[in-house]
């Protein structure tokens, strides 16, 4: 079982590092509304275009390999 220094060490060293947290969240850059809903869309796009493709490849190599096959 932990010793009572070793639990109030443990305790200190937690609100130190919550405190640190704290810290450095207020230097982040947050995005703006409109950066996340440009970047969601560019996301969603590159989404969609590559699912394209890949459904594309996708019917080619079926259609190759029925014909091949038979």
């Amino acid at each position: 079982m932990a010793k009572p220094a070793e639990k109030v060490s443990k305790l200190s060293s937690l609100k130190n590092f919550i405190r640190e947290a704290k810290a450095e969240l207020k230097k982040v850059t947050w995005p703006t509304r409109r950066q996340i809903w440009y970047w969601t869309l560019v996301v969603i796009v590159f989404t969609l275009c590559v699912s394209l493709y890949l459904g594309l490849i996708d019917f080619v190599l079926a259609w190759l390999f029925r014909t091949l096959l038979g």
